[in-house]
């Protein structure tokens, strides 16, 4: 997926993305923030805008794309980057981890978890952080906020089974 970027003088930036069908995905970002999507059914073809966006609603659309809002698939890599080193990840919790049975307030007080936990889903339901009587059961998906290390420090210490977090 080549991604080729180009100064337009006076305008902003534009770039085009090759898509897996050979066609083009053409997006200029004006100065003003204003975002405009084309498409070009090949190198040669003239491009056809398929959106104009505001700077406020690219960046809301790049947000839900990102998937942000919803996590259509589980996969192997649950983790967005939110900058800084900063991310979002979801955690299953394992069957018989040590955390089973602790409530959320339980891991937001721990001095060895230097994660947010935002929410747990269980299920259907998502249950946020300030449901915090609530208890972490198997099966459980865990969202938090953190450093990289901190996050693998907390998926050890979920994965722990026999009290070695």
């Amino acid at each position: 997926m080549p991604i080729t970027e180009s100064d337009l003088p006076g305008v902003g930036k534009k770039f085009e993305i090759d898509l897996d069908d050979g066609r083009i995905l053409v997006i200029v970002i004006h100065n003003t923030g204003q975002r405009d999507v084309f498409v070009k059914p090949d190198e040669d073809a003239d491009s056809e805008k398929l959106v104009e966006l505001s700077d406020q609603l690219a960046r809301t659309v790049g947000t839900i794309l990102e998937g942000a809002y919803f996590q259509p698939v589980k996969t192997e890599d649950k983790e967005t980057v939110l900058g800084d080193g900063t991310s979002i990840e979801w955690f299953d919790v394992p069957t018989g981890s040590l955390l089973s049975g602790e409530s959320i307030a339980d891991l937001l007080e721990d001095d060895r978890i230097d994660v947010a936990v935002v929410a747990v889903q269980r299920g259907d339901d998502v249950i946020p952080a300030s449901t915090a009587t609530k208890r972490i059961e198997d099966g459980d998906t865990i969202v938090a906020v953190g450093e990289t290390t901190a996050l693998d420090r907390f998926e050890s210490m979920l994965e722990a089974t026999d009290g070695a977090a």
